[in-house]
């Protein structure tokens, strides 16, 4: 009888020790027939309440995907990638970009075609990060495997019910479902939001269209085009009509633009297009000498040969002549348009991956380019108060600033990508201020372009547009000083990237007093590990090799604090800037311990082939991320981030509990105390 108890104890008990590792993902694997030569993969996750489970679709800048990878086989043949359920959208603060993610029940499907006719398995690993609202799970491989007929017995269960109508659905798997039922959560409000985002881009695209009126290459030929249909004949009527469909036509050309670019850029390609280096340094390329041309350096121009044909066929009247006046038009205007509306093109598809925004964007840009053109046909009246000026060139100069500071944006995306550390955040601030100050002094007359006038005096729009500008110059300036500017948290380089800091700088050579009483200001180690690629924020130092410190806190007679975090773990960012950042807890830390900074989601830093470990399912974990989240698994039971916890040189814990995501910054100090004091 005592046995049986030691058992059922020691079986609680090491329930009660891996329920800490948490699993909020439940997958479940089944096959779907569809034909004799293709099957339908269904991965069906349940997610535990107050859990979400990221896209495979994220901002760079945002948490780490979903990841689906398939093993290389003769059998089969993928159809296509993986197709995801719509997820929810939402602004994250500590991101600062648009997080995609699912929570509930969501079904993802991969189609193959089959080549084997003999019963045959597909199989793989996938990987995810996972939040809730107080830990977040770094990305670790899972197995996934299904059973799939091959074609020659599937053809032959399709003779044996060709006569049944509509057969259905064979469903094959290691675990038996039901057919998963496709992720429904909050459809109608994902759906209402994705109608107001396309709206809002319609909106800002007839503004962007409005405002090429106003540049040099479309204002001059509002008088000419619009006397085409004030003297183009004695009947009125008809030549308002002829207006109406040479706006029209204006509109279809952008539209049938639209609608190509739509079909050319679907979710994957916008995914593609927002993070890797080479179309965001195409993109870069483009804006720059987008911005050359609007300097006056030289013209982007249409081929002669285009525009003279379509001039041509204007000339021979009808209803095709407002067409073609319409496309002549769209072609000459081209060096100005082009610029702004390329701009608006790349911005919007690479910060969305809906495949529309293109059409809609396009579509809306033509409306608002044409509805000048028309309405003045229709009122020519207002021609005589309409006059050109060197106005129209500071207005082509002012967009060539905008270009070049945005082209940036896509520079340092591209950086990141590829770690070249070009625009750290502090040169990319100081491009920025140089850059909006010269605007600034532009527009105030201090600088002269080709083609502009000398500026004797100022209006009072120009006044206003100036202080706007030098004052967001004087905002943006105490941002290289390490100043976090949120507002321009989309746009800038990560904080850890900036060579001058000075909350770290006053942290680092702030003199402490340890247990001797003397004074120090000595920094960690130069040459430990890793410290060329990872950091700590808000002036911190630590090992980020646990051996390391445990040999540095054996020297120093400190514990050590290990800290479980991760380069994309929004909930460790929220501990550092409102726990951390407490003095005290500051003091402690810093006077304390020896710090170690251990990043479960660096996969990016591969280890030499003497450091690579074997996890429980014999994957073999070549790089420092892995490797770390299966320390934390084996040896804490705990898989989530950020997880603290508090060790002696020997590797000896010192606390009744390690700590999880908690802001109570008494607590924290609290169980910092009881780990200094248990080393004591």
């Amino acid at each position: 009888m005592k046995r049986v108890l030691l058992s059922l104890l020691t079986i609680v008990f090491s329930m009660m020790m891996w329920a800490q590792q948490l699993e909020p993902a439940h997958w479940t694997y089944s096959v779907k027939e569809v034909s004799a030569t293709e099957a339908e993969l269904l991965f069906t996750v349940k997610i535990d309440d107050g859990w979400h489970l990221y896209s495979q679709y994220t901002d760079p800048n945002g948490p780490l995907p979903l990841v689906f990878e398939f093993e290389n086989s003769k059998d089969y043949e993928l159809i296509g990638k993986v197709q995801e359920p719509k997820p929810h959208k939402e602004m994250d603060p500590m991101f600062g970009c648009e997080v995609s993610s699912f929570s509930g029940k969501a079904t993802f499907r991969q189609k193959v075609k089959k080549i084997s006719e003999k019963d045959f398995a597909v199989k793989g690993v996938l990987s995810y990060q996972m939040c809730n609202n107080g830990s977040c799970i770094a990305p670790e491989d899972h197995d996934f495997s299904f059973k799939v007929k091959g074609a020659q017995a599937v053809a032959a269960v399709e003779e044996q019910v060709a006569e049944v109508v509509e057969p259905a659905d064979t469903l094959l798997a290691d675990t038996t479902v039901d057919e998963p039922e496709a992720f429904v959560a909050e459809v109608p409000v994902e759906k209402e939001k994705k109608g107001q985002s396309l709206l809002v881009i319609f909106l800002l695209a007839i503004g962007g269209g409005i405002l090429t009126m106003f540049t040099p290459c479309v204002f001059p030929m509002i008088p000419m085009t619009v006397n085409f249909f004030m003297h183009n004949g004695d009947n009125k009527r008809k030549s308002r009509r002829q207006a109406w469909f040479f706006g029209f036509s204006i509109v279809f050309i952008f539209a049938v633009l639209g609608a190509i670019l739509a079909l050319i850029f679907g979710p994957e390609a916008l995914y593609f297009i927002g993070t890797h280096w080479i179309p965001n340094l195409l993109f870069f390329i483009i804006f720059f000498v987008f911005a050359l041309s609007f300097f006056g350096l030289f013209e982007i121009k249409m081929p002669e040969k285009w525009i003279n044909s379509s001039d041509e066929q204007a000339d021979k009247g009808g209803w095709l002549a407002p067409f073609f006046i319409a496309l002549t038009t769209v072609l000459v205007s081209f060096s100005c348009t082009g610029p702004i509306l390329g701009a608006a093109l790349v911005g919007l598809t690479t910060s969305s991956t809906d495949r529309w925004v293109s059409l809609v964007t396009m579509l809306g840009f033509g409306i608002g380019f044409a509805l000048p053109f028309t309405l003045l046909a229709m009122f020519p009246q207002v021609l005589k108060n309409m006059k050109s000026g060197s106005w129209l060139n500071t207005v082509k100069v002012s967009f060539a600033f905008l270009e070049l500071a945005f082209g940036l944006k896509f520079l340092q995306m591209a950086d990141l990508y590829c770690n070249w550390g070009l625009l750290p955040r502090d040169i990319y601030l100081a491009l920025w201020i140089v850059i909006f100050a010269m605007l600034g002094f532009y527009l105030l007359g201090k600088l002269r372009f080709k083609g502009d006038d000398e500026v004797k005096e100022i209006g009072t729009l120009r006044l206003f547009l100036a202080i706007a500008d030098l004052a967001f110059v004087v905002w943006m300036i105490p941002g290289l000083w390490g100043a976090p500017l949120k507002g321009l948290s989309g746009f800038l380089p990560p904080q850890s990237s900036q060579e001058f800091d000075i909350e770290r700088i006053v942290s680092e050579n702030t003199p402490t007093v340890n247990n001797s009483s003397t004074i120090q200001i000595g920094k960690l180690p130069a040459d430990r590990k890793y410290a060329d690629r990872l950091h700590v924020p808000l002036g911190f130092e630590a090992f980020f090799d646990l051996d390391e410190a445990k040999a540095y806190a054996r020297q120093q007679g400190k514990p050590v604090f290990i800290d479980f975090t991760g380069k994309t773990c929004a909930n460790c960012r929220e501990m550092e800037h409102y726990v951390w950042t407490d003095p005290e807890v500051k003091r402690i830390l810093n006077e304390e311990f020896v710090m170690c900074s251990l990043y479960a989601d660096e996969n990016t830093i591969e280890l030499p082939e003497s450091e690579w470990v074997t996890d429980d399912k014999g994957h073999v974990l070549k790089t420092l991320g892995r490797r770390n989240l299966n320390y934390q698994k084996k040896e804490f039971n705990m898989n989530a981030q950020p997880y603290y916890v508090i060790v002696n040189a020997d590797g000896k814990v010192l606390t009744k509990e390690n700590y999880k995501y908690d802001r109570d910054v008494d607590k924290f100090i609290a169980w910092l105390n009881e780990g200094v004091q248990n080393n004591k």
